[in-house]
């Protein structure tokens, strides 16, 4: 049975040629998760659709198809949205990777996609790069049924990740995570620089679960880019 959607609000997350003239292109979609399109004529030159769809831009895409990959019939830009730069594009790129390799097809995620929407927005208009990107992971984990139990820690002890239960485990190192710090981290409060560290470290080590050993081709991006700036 052929599956249709008219309208919906998305995102792309990334694109790839596809045969001579077309593009393959994921989306993140309000109201079906992560959807992949096949843009017919997309590369073609004159074709509007090479600059519709662009990452970090709000769209309404249409779509029909019976098996995963649709047939995309429509795109527009309902806002046009000021893009991120410098090192708010890399943590937009970030991002857009993380959903694309972490998300299961067509399971949607409502309220991801409003945190999702409120980076892109933090990332062109607030100077709180990371404190926005933190928030950004921590609804990633719980939206993907992994999140972390932070608020019960003894605000006084020092707790280390445990991989094996995707939780926290109390010790008596101190070079673990300082309760106070995870309380801050379940709030979102990234004032302290100590909070800030604590809360990349932490979700990094979380996120590594998921990801497998496979890198982020975005912090290799990274990476490059401070060794040559």
């Amino acid at each position: 049975m052929s599956q249709r959607a008219e309208q919906a609000a998305a995102f792309v997350l990334h694109s790839r040629p596809y045969r001579e003239t077309s593009l393959l292109v994921d989306l993140f979609t309000l109201e079906h998760g992560r959807i992949s399109v096949v843009a017919r004529g997309a590369r073609r030159s004159g074709s509007s659709r090479r600059f519709t769809l662009q990452p970090f831009q709000p769209l309404h895409v249409s779509w029909t198809g019976r098996h995963d990959l649709k047939n995309l019939s429509q795109a527009e830009v309902p806002q046009v949205m000021a893009q991120p730069q410098g090192k708010a594009l890399l943590c937009g790129l970030y991002a857009n990777e993380l959903l694309q390799r972490l998300l299961q097809p067509a399971d949607p995620h409502p309220r991801l996609y409003l945190y999702y929407t409120y980076l892109l927005r933090e990332l062109t208009q607030s100077d709180d790069l990371e404190g926005a990107l933190r928030t950004f992971e921590r609804q990633l984990l719980i939206s993907l049924g992994y999140a972390l139990e932070l608020s019960s820690c003894d605000a006084h002890h020092y707790y280390v990740f445990n991989p094996r239960h995707g939780g926290m485990q109390l010790t008596d190192q101190q070079g673990g995570y300082l309760g106070a710090w995870l309380h801050s981290i379940a709030e979102d409060q990234y004032d302290d620089p100590d909070v800030r560290r604590a809360a990349k470290r932490l979700m990094r080590e979380a996120l590594a679960v998921l990801l497998g050993d496979k890198p982020l081709k975005s912090r290799e991006l990274f990476m490059n880019t401070r060794r040559t700036a």
